[in-house]
């Protein structure tokens, strides 16, 4: 009888959901890979796992609502202050990124703040 708990992608379920989080900032090496692969974590193993399932969530409604304030700041940059708006938004995500992970890596559900529900939890 084995009391071994399951791994994902040869990582415990708590270093799984605080790499979902860190996979984020991926897009700094290559542009997009932040949303795409953040996207394919939490959906390669949310059925098998509740904590994943949830911090997937979360991330998602995030990423979601990223992508529309970017949109916004885009669209402002026509009056010069979306620029302002884009690193406003490029500190942001790397700060609750970090957060998000430090928490995961606990055990905890964070919820990043400014982020529109989209997949309800």
């Amino acid at each position: 009888m084995s009391t071994e708990e399951p791994l994902y992608w040869g990582l415990n379920a708590r270093s799984y959901c605080t790499l979902i989080h860190v996979s984020q900032l991926s897009s700094f090496i290559i542009p997009g890979l932040g949303i795409i692969l953040p996207i394919v974590l939490w959906i390669a193993h949310k059925d098998q796992n509740e904590d994943i399932n949830q911090n997937g969530r979360v991330t998602a409604n995030w990423l979601i609502s990223l992508l529309i304030y970017s949109v916004i700041c885009f669209v402002l940059t026509l009056i010069i202050i979306g620029a302002l708006g884009f690193i406003a938004l490029g500190l942001m995500n790397i700060v609750f990124a970090i957060v998000a992970a430090v928490k995961a890596n606990k055990g905890e559900l964070w919820v990043y703040p400014l982020s529109f529900e989209f997949f309800k939890r």
